[in-house]
């Protein structure tokens, strides 16, 4: 990978991270209504899977959406807005955090369904397989969807189908307040994969080329006609499942431990001791980043509520 496209795609990841804190730091002022799920610790899965896929595709999100709408290159202005309840945000001020969709850059929506998204993305990709298209589709779900009916539905669709999905896991260690090794018997996720005859990789989320590898195989057998891929990538959370999480169920400690493994601190350590970037240059795209997510609270602040007589407008039942 040349300098330049690294640093490009770091930038994506210190924009979600970025993005997140901000979010955070609004919840705190009382900017924000809801609930909020933050995405730090698991940007290089967003950046990794997302920058290997092309016009067409298409992406399914999940409740901790951010990352992914801003890896394919969503506006973050417009994020921003409609996590303030805005009428200039993706849903008009109407979904909030949990429902950002941006279907002109591919993706088909996030979603408070845990394992909503599933059998939405499968559905897209045997459109996509009726049409003789080429494009493909990706769901994005976390662990705790690994043991919902619609993952087990959807996989056995896909398979019997053979439709362009990749199904990627993101294994953050904890669902609302359990470990996922309280909830399931096998090491590995991606074993589930062997039940529905299809691939399953288990993969370093918190490695960047590691994602993109994976991503890169599992688009070439889907272009090939050879069906879905379930990919889990094991990573962590940094920050508690939403705003209200008192994360008594791990300690500081554990959260320290890993954040030594934080994906952009990888990335920089390549960047640098690899590609003799310089902490300057670095510095410049820090700030450059600040600036954008500073302009996209200031365009939140300053948009205007959705009017009352907007309320059953854009609703649908």
């Amino acid at each position: 990978m040349q300098q330049d496209e690294l640093l490009a795609l770091y930038e994506k990841m210190l924009l979600i991270s970025y993005f997140e804190n901000e979010v955070e730091r609004n919840v705190g002022r009382g900017h924000l209504h809801g609930t909020t799920h933050l995405y730090n610790g698991q940007e290089a899965i967003a950046v990794g899977v997302c920058s290997q896929l092309q016009k067409g595709d298409y992406i399914t999100s999940t409740h901790r959406g951010h990352g992914h709408a801003i890896a394919m290159g969503a506006d973050v202005s417009k994020i921003m807005a409609e996590i303030f309840g805005k009428v200039t945000g993706y849903s008009k001020g109407k979904g909030g955090s949990m429902h950002i969709a941006d279907i002109e850059e591919g993706n088909l929506g996030s979603n408070g369904i845990v394992g909503g998204g599933i059998p939405i993305a499968v559905g897209a990709a045997l459109s996509l397989h009726m049409q003789q298209q080429s494009n493909i589709v990706v769901s994005f779900f976390g662990d705790g969807a690994i043991n919902e009916g619609s993952f087990h539905e959807s996989l056995n669709l896909a398979s019997i189908w053979q439709v362009p999905v990749i199904f990627v896991c993101e294994n953050n260690v904890y669902g609302m307040s359990g470990a996922i090794a309280e909830m399931t018997n096998i090491e590995h996720l991606s074993e589930r994969a062997a039940a529905y005859g299809i691939p399953g990789y288990t993969v370093n989320g918190n490695d960047l080329f590691a994602m993109i590898d994976a991503t890169k195989q599992a688009i070439d057998l889907a272009k090939s006609g050879g069906g879905p891929t379930l990919i889990e990538a094991k990573t962590y959370r940094f920050k508690g499942h939403s705003r209200s999480d008192k994360e008594k169920y791990r300690t500081e400690n554990e959260v320290a431990l890993f954040q030594q493994h934080d994906p952009l601190l990888l990335v920089e350590k390549i960047l640098c001791d690899d590609m003799k970037v310089t902490s300057s240059k670095l510095v410049m795209i820090q700030n450059k980043v600040k600036a954008q997510v500073q302009a996209a609270t200031d365009f939140a602040l300053e948009s205007d509520a959705p009017a009352l007589e907007e309320l059953y407008t854009d609703v649908y039942a």
